[in-house]
């Protein structure tokens, strides 16, 4: 018998689809919330949509709150499906062994699901039942597309491969669970940044990306960033966007017509599948969350024409960045030091060398969230005591990254990695939150070095602009001063 999700491939090759057709009868579009109902509304988009259709995905809960007869209904609606095309439930199970097997049993035998969505939370042996038969499959939670999945999965880590986010642990260990080619991921299209990281982790598994449509997620961005090597690998769910629309039909069309053109596109241009870029704030709705409370905590201030704010340097600048403020906001130092988290879980070195004085704090938390040990090269040499340049614990030849809060020109890091390399320690890499995109990674990486930040410069007013919550004068007032070339330092 064929696993799963090779009967998958051959269904999405075979037409040419990579559509996902959400059988949700919602209350609102039922002209009364019954049994019957929801079993016509179902059975419309069915006949309408089978042959575009890659799969089916029902959502247990509507069909659960119609009591008895709703569930009779599910089942009577996977039964009306055409045997060819695989039927996913949305369920979200997840629970201990015993009770798993139950729960599969429900949706593969009684219901006649192909596959279901379940939780991690229980770890593999709560997952297995699901597993257990190759010819049916499961979709792992992965990163929801709901704005709240930040609140656990984004979370940081420690495990055996060093610090991750949970979501990205949970896509590793997908990976190594899939023995039976039978599990794959769900990721929301909503979080752009973390699916491409999600396929960078798991590059084998199908991922079923809910949140285009009415939940704002691009399609094409969305293909760009889940796509398999061989152009699959992608399910596209659409439940109110075809059902809602006049004709759902012709909307499906539509629809997997834009996903073809999308998936084509992309094979056309390979370079795009390896490159890694940083992408748009709005992509990821923590970094936009946390651009937002930057600006409003007064950390980055825009002058008025009139009162421009004068640097250390002497120059007049429209901008002005004080990330020392941080010390005194608990909660936005913790955020911040979390971003630097998907940056660093990427390099390899064995300590934090954070920069003062600005930096201490940012460091301190990274190192408190990641495990990561901590030193700092001083400001000034002690002429006491045992005279240190550097404070904490170290070993030469060990390889540190350098953390600091922003960067300008580069100057004041290469002073601090020059004492870092007089002990005897390597350093190849500096993060920081905001590069003011002054000349520092030029700079920098004359020098051999890689600077990787958090945020430039660019992306922060891009994202600004957009919003509206800059004036357009302000802005354009520092992308001019950006461009002088000159030492701008703060």
């Amino acid at each position: 018998m064929v696993s799963f999700f090779s009967r998958l491939d051959a269904r999405t090759s075979q037409i040419g689809s990579l559509l996902c057709v959400g059988l949700d009868p919602h209350p609102q579009d039922l002209k009364s919330f019954t049994p019957a109902a929801a079993r016509d509304f179902c059975l419309r988009l069915i006949e309408a949509t089978a042959d575009l259709a890659a799969a089916f995905k029902p959502n247990a809960a509507f069909f659960e709150a119609l009591g008895p007869e709703g569930m009779l209904v599910l089942q009577e609606i996977i039964a009306a499906v055409p045997d060819r095309i695989p039927v996913i439930l949305d369920a979200k199970r997840g629970d201990i062994a015993s009770t798993a097997q139950a729960y599969a049993r429900a949706a593969f035998e009684m219901l006649g699901a192909d596959a279901i969505t379940v939780s991690p939370y229980l770890g593999y042996d709560a997952l297995y039942p699901f597993l257990a038969d190759h010819a049916r499959g499961a979709f792992l939670l992965c990163k929801t597309s709901n704005p709240g999945s930040a609140d656990l999965q984004d979370l940081p880590i420690w495990g055996a491969k060093g610090l991750r986010l949970v979501y990205e642990q949970v896509a590793a260990l997908a990976q190594d669970w899939n023995q039976n080619d039978n599990l794959g991921l769900v990721a929301g299209a909503t979080h752009l940044q973390a699916l491409r990281r999600i396929r960078e982790l798991a590059p084998g598994l199908w991922i079923l990306a809910p949140g285009v449509g009415a939940q704002g997620g691009d399609l094409r961005l969305s293909l760009q960033a889940g796509l398999r090597q061989d152009g699959l690998g992608l399910l596209v769910p659409v439940s109110r966007g075809i059902a809602r629309a006049d004709n759902p039909r012709q909307a499906a069309e539509t629809l997997r017509s834009e996903i073809e053109r999308g998936r084509r596109a992309w094979q056309r241009t390979p370079v795009q599948k390896s490159e890694k870029k940083l992408g748009s704030i709005v992509d990821d709705p923590s970094l936009a969350a946390l651009a937002d409370d930057l600006l409003a905590a007064g950390c980055i201030k825009f002058a008025k024409p009139e009162q421009p704010f004068v640097l250390k340097s002497g120059l007049q600048s429209p901008i002005y960045i004080d990330l020392r403020q941080l010390v005194s906001k608990p909660g936005l130092l913790l955020r911040v030091a979390q971003a630097y988290l998907p940056i660093l879980a990427e390099l390899e070195f064995e300590r934090l060398a954070a920069l003062p004085y600005a930096a201490l704090p940012i460091g301190t938390a990274i190192s408190l969230l990641g495990g990561w040990p901590l030193i700092y090269p001083r400001k000034e040499v002690k002429n006491y005591g045992t005279k240190a340049e550097i404070e904490g614990v170290y070993v030469p030849g060990e390889r540190v990254v350098v953390v600091d809060d922003l960067t300008t020109t580069g100057g004041s890091k290469f002073e601090a990695i020059e004492r870092l390399s007089r002990a005897g320690l390597q350093v190849m890499d500096v993060v920081v939150l905001i590069d003011r995109q002054s000349g520092a990674a030029e700079a920098l990486a004359e020098a051999g070095l890689n600077l990787r930040p958090v945020f430039t410069m660019a992306q922060l007013l891009d994202y600004w602009t957009a919003k509206g919550v800059v004036p357009v004068s302000q802005i354009e007032a520092v992308r001019s001063f950006l461009d002088l070339g000159a030492d701008k330092g703060n």
